[in-house]
């Protein structure tokens, strides 16, 4: 409207609504700093979804919720619930029946009593003997009844939600037919489900006779499969978690309360269940245990929550391969810990699709890794440590600003053309434009316009980072410092000298090459090994690749050499003490290296006097120098060290 004024400013309501729910790049920074730290990789990812974003519950939360629900449901009370109620109503029918009869004279009564008193111990079967006796008291004979209707109802309710007053339903004749009914195209519908016929018709015309029965309302024959499973899987599980004498006597009540013939309808309906849905925990038990006595329903429902939350927790672990958040199921979340931990889980959901969507993680089929954005990310963290320690003194102050340029300026210029890397003539630049349409402000400047500054081509340099993964670096906390400083050297290489060639070769029992990504996932080797000189013939094929390069060999080691390859069959051999046959053929390697003329320089963590000797002669024989860095100044020596070599000293 005309005449109104509007003001914009800061928000001050609180909480940006327009931020996002979580600050992506610095979840990625935390998990470079355990990395960095020596930390693995994909535990730190997995950390990352464990702890949540901001303070908001993560999976371990969730789990310890889960498991406190747990303890809470196997604490809910006694199992044998029904066959306890089945008892004292009988107890209570007896006891009213021979109050009945004591007061009546005739032989009737005395042999009655005599039935009565010969009844077996066993409530099933005392039900069962009494199936046709003629009750004298009323009372005793609803005592009776109830026991029957009672379990009737409670079973029936159980596997069918609909059946709200299943007692009174089962024992109508009209119901009792319509159920018989509703079991047997159940039954027939789901045998042909198994068989893989198509069911659409069929399901169509079974809910709309039968539907009533399942308040669920499913849409198709597998959720109605799902719904119906879990139920059935849960009193199977009861049966299982009771004692031998308990699942007899619950067995024969159920038997004698539903039926032969709606117990055959049960049991083909358990079985069809079972056959659709294996994967379910059809044969475990629980040891519930409390002071109140659970019914029937009551005590299939716990452990249908027991074996909820196992689910659940099984999920919220994300301990199989290439298990995802997508697996955790969000309405039983919801179900089991309440709508704000399965709005939790929502957040954990897009915090893993905005690493992806940003780029920052890949999955692959261990789970979730570092992309290469995140890992240069991570290495130029590094670096920037690095550099940061860099002090003036011996070892030198490197500015990162002229690091790595193309080459020395030559003082001539040239236009630029397409792929063109060397720095822009600025005042080339300018002049060439006033020239192409006058002094004009402001300046417009066209492609043809621009001047790069030529330079003199560096030598290159080849340089092979040998690092040294043996378990002694894992466990005298030499991890972290090791990975910082190969990633920092190989993210200073990558793009400050891209001319020069890096390899870095990782060796325990045996060495290997190592990309930046294989660099910043390796985890600690059990096994006992420490073999320089697989990693010395590595490093020198990967220096004969590059004939014409300044070439560099940088070790880092916290133990001398303790295996080497068999030169019959090319197998790692280890052995402590030192075999004289490792030590030669480390020494071998590393003269091969001298006559390439290469400079092979030690970085020696640690004060093993065998180390010592061993370094000292190496480096007295190849003309380089060992070094006894302290680990925080590890990746200021070698750096610093990378950076003095490259210069030549051929």
């Amino acid at each position: 409207m005309a005449g109104n004024r509007f003001r914009y400013g800061q928000w001050r309501g609180g909480p940006d609504p327009l931020a996002p729910p979580y600050d992506v790049q610095t979840a990625v920074d935390a998990v470079g700093a355990e990395v960095l730290a020596g930390g693995s990789l994909r535990e730190a990812l997995r950390d990352l979804l464990r702890r949540g974003p901001q303070g908001r519950d993560g999976l371990d939360g969730l789990a310890a919720r889960a498991r406190r629900l747990r303890r809470e449901a196997l604490r809910r009370g006694g199992l044998d619930g029904a066959v306890t109620r089945a008892r004292a109503l009988l107890d209570q029918a007896l006891a009213a029946e021979r109050d009945e009869l004591r007061g009546r004279a005739d032989e009737t009564a005395r042999f009655a009593e005599t039935v009565l008193d010969n009844l077996p111990r066993s409530t099933a079967r005392a039900v069962q003997e009494l199936a046709g006796y003629s009750w004298a008291s009323d009372e005793a004979r609803q005592a009776y009844q109830r026991i029957l209707d009672g379990l009737r109802g409670d079973v029936l309710e159980q596997r069918f939600a609909g059946l709200r007053d299943a007692a009174r339903a089962a024992a109508d004749p009209a119901a009792q037919r319509q159920l018989a009914e509703m079991m047997r195209d159940l039954n027939d519908l789901l045998a042909r489900h198994a068989r893989s016929e198509d069911t659409t018709d069929a399901f169509a015309e079974f809910m709309r006779r039968h539907g009533e029965f399942f308040p669920e309302r499913p849409a198709d024959v597998d959720e109605l499969v799902d719904v119906l499973a879990r139920r059935a899987a849960a009193g199977e599980r009861l049966m299982r978690s009771l004692s031998d004498r308990q699942r007899e006597e619950l067995a024969g009540l159920m038997h004698q309360s539903l039926g032969d013939r709606m117990v055959g309808e049960l049991s083909a309906l358990d079985a069809n269940l079972r056959a659709l849905r294996p994967d379910l925990n059809w044969n475990r038990g629980e040891r519930v245990r409390g002071e109140q006595p659970l019914g029937y329903g009551e005590a299939a429902g716990a452990l249908d929550e027991i074996a909820e939350l196992d689910e659940l927790l099984d999920a919220l672990g994300q301990d199989n391969p290439g298990a995802t958040l997508d697996d955790v199921d969000v309405d039983a979340v919801s179900r089991t810990l309440g709508r704000e931990a399965a709005a939790d889980v929502r957040r954990l959901r897009e915090l893993e699709r905005e690493l992806r969507r940003q780029g920052w993680v890949t999955r692959d089929p261990d789970g979730l890794t570092l992309s290469p954005k995140a890992l240069r990310r991570l290495a130029g963290t590094a670096l920037r440590r690095v550099f940061a320690d860099l002090t003036a003194g011996p070892r030198g102050q490197h500015d990162l600003r002229s690091a790595g340029a193309a080459g020395e300026v030559s003082g001539a210029s040239r236009q630029w053309e397409y792929g063109d890397e060397q720095p822009l003539d600025v005042v080339g630049t300018l002049t060439r434009a006033v020239r192409r349409v006058g002094p004009t402000v402001p300046l417009q400047l066209a492609a043809s316009d621009f001047e790069v500054v030529e330079t003199e081509r560096r030598a290159s340099a080849a340089v092979a980072l040998c690092v040294d993964l043996s378990y002694s670096m894992f466990s005298q906390g030499r991890w972290g410092p090791m990975k910082q400083t190969a990633l920092a050297l190989s993210h200073l290489v990558a793009t400050r000298f891209p001319q020069d060639a890096l390899q870095i070769v990782g060796f325990g029992l045996a060495a290997a090459p190592l990309t930046q990504a294989e660099l910043a996932a390796v985890e600690p080797d059990l096994q006992q090994g420490t073999n320089l000189q697989h990693a010395l013939r590595l490093a020198g094929r990967h220096l004969r690749r590059h004939p014409g390069a300044e070439p560099v060999v940088l070790v880092v080691t916290d133990g001398e050499p303790t295996a080497h390859l068999d030169p019959d069959d090319g197998e790692a051999c280890f052995h402590w003490p030192p075999l004289s046959e490792t030590v030669d053929a480390t020494i071998r390697e590393v003269d091969r290296l001298t006559r390439a003329g290469a400079t092979l320089n030690l970085f020696m963590l640690g004060d093993d006097p065998g180390l010592r000797r061993f370094v000292d002669a190496v480096a007295s024989r190849s003309r380089g120098r060992m070094f006894t860095p302290d680990l925080d100044d590890l990746g200021e020596y070698v750096v610093s060290d990378y950076l003095r070599a490259r210069r030549g000293r051929r």
